[in-house]
């Protein structure tokens, strides 16, 4: 009876176990002001040990698309089992959080999990929700912003007990969006499962000029995501030290910033099926390059309005994304499109960890000036989506 209850409502399962698997993803960072105090973690460790989840997911994306797993194996099971794997992971960094070498050991290990978990839930949101993809995903990114916010969420509610607590709440949160999932099983849209794949068949789709510009496109977007999710903390805390306010608003107010997404997301899709994916897309990756621009020359600012524009850069930094893998879904061959969502994913990811390097090792130095670093991303993004504008445009005279 709770399996059919379950399969009723099978996008809000989804999203659900979406965010509690992802809660996984920026579980130290929503403590790291705790571990800086406990253990002495620096901006540079912090930094390096979101590069290294990064780098665990980039691994893991090129490993379930180069071996086909994304597309030969039932999705539900590899979520469940990476859901599964990643709380131990996550678990197991608290007993080893002062010894650099194994917390690094278990984020990489974290990360690679997480490859079993982002890019499959995409794959059963397709499977469940074959119509307005765009509007459906946006929905499972919106849960992956809220999962990296809910770390923030977690210590804020936690404050004045041991950072262990929010870090092992994210492995129970994952369990139990695994075992969802593993309740609600695979969608009756997908085509049966593939043989082995190689490579090249993830990367099948680049022959296509529409998907090179949304990758493209994407690629941009990644580049400026990730860094700013990662600084946001620590620009947080400069304002609240400016606001002479205490310390205990950072975690809450961070988590603020970043979970806005989610209704960046959900209203970019819902404009998506009305305007399409590509102009949502389009105007949320302009309107956070124009922040990104802008933030440093504001500094000046009294920290109520600069906390309002990290507010709005929040939640227009991740409302292109979903529409990003939308486009992206409708170009990727069938047969093949966990295997695309996967290799796009990972080489989008792998941009994450010069521009988090790069921005984390700068912070102290050059302070808000460094989110000029940031800037190429929206820029290029939106200059690799010339071509599907212009084609776009070309189109729409025609029909008139």
């Amino acid at each position: 009876m709770l399996t059919s209850l379950i399969r009723r409502f099978p996008l809000a399962v989804i999203v659900l176990a979406q965010l509690f698997g992802t809660s996984l993803w920026f579980s130290v960072n929503g403590v790291g002001l705790s571990l800086s105090r406990d253990l002495g973690f620096s901006e540079a460790d912090l930094g390096r040990l979101t590069l290294t989840v990064q780098a665990g997911f980039i691994a893991g994306t090129l490993f379930i698309a180069t071996t086909g797993l994304a597309d030969r194996f039932r999705a539900s099971r590899i979520f469940a089992a990476s859901c599964l794997a990643g709380a131990l992971a996550n678990a197991g960094f608290v007993l080893v959080a002062d010894q650099m070498s194994l917390a690094i050991t278990l984020r990489l290990l974290t990360g690679l999990c997480l490859a079993g978990i982002y890019p499959l839930g995409m794959k059963l949101v397709i499977g469940w929700t074959p119509k307005h993809t765009g509007a459906a995903l946006a929905w499972l990114v919106g849960m992956l912003t809220l999962g990296t916010a809910l770390p923030h969420l977690l210590r804020g509610a936690s404050l004045g007990m041991p950072w262990e607590w929010p870090l092992l709440g994210a492995s129970a949160l994952a369990l139990l969006g695994g075992a969802l999932i593993l309740s609600l099983g695979d969608g009756p849209h997908l085509p049966p499962s593939s043989g082995r794949a190689r490579l090249l068949d993830g990367l099948a789709a680049l022959r296509e000029a529409r998907f090179r510009a949304v990758a493209g496109g994407y690629f941009g977007h990644c580049w400026e995501l990730y860094a700013f999710w990662t600084l946001a903390p620590f620009l947080v805390a400069r304002e609240v030290a400016r606001l002479g306010a205490p310390p205990a608003w950072i975690p809450w107010l961070s988590f603020t910033v970043i979970a806005l997404g989610l209704a960046g997301c959900v209203g970019g899709g819902r404009l998506s099926r009305r305007l399409g994916s590509l102009w949502v897309a389009r105007r949320a990756l302009a309107a956070s390059g124009l922040i990104c621009l802008a933030y440093p020359l504001m500094t000046w600012l009294p920290p109520g309005m600069l906390l309002l524009l990290l507010a709005f850069w929040g939640l227009t930094v991740i409302a292109d994304s979903p529409q990003f893998s939308a486009l992206a879904a409708a170009s990727a061959p069938r047969e093949r499109v966990g295997s695309t969502l996967a290799v796009m994913n990972a080489v989008g990811f792998a941009l994450t960890i010069p521009a988090i390097s790069l921005t984390t090792a700068l912070w102290e130095l050059q302070g808000a000036w460094v989110l000029w670093w940031l800037l190429p991303g929206p820029l290029l993004g939106l200059w690799a989506l010339r071509p599907l504008t212009i084609a776009h445009a070309a189109a729409e005279g025609r029909t008139r």
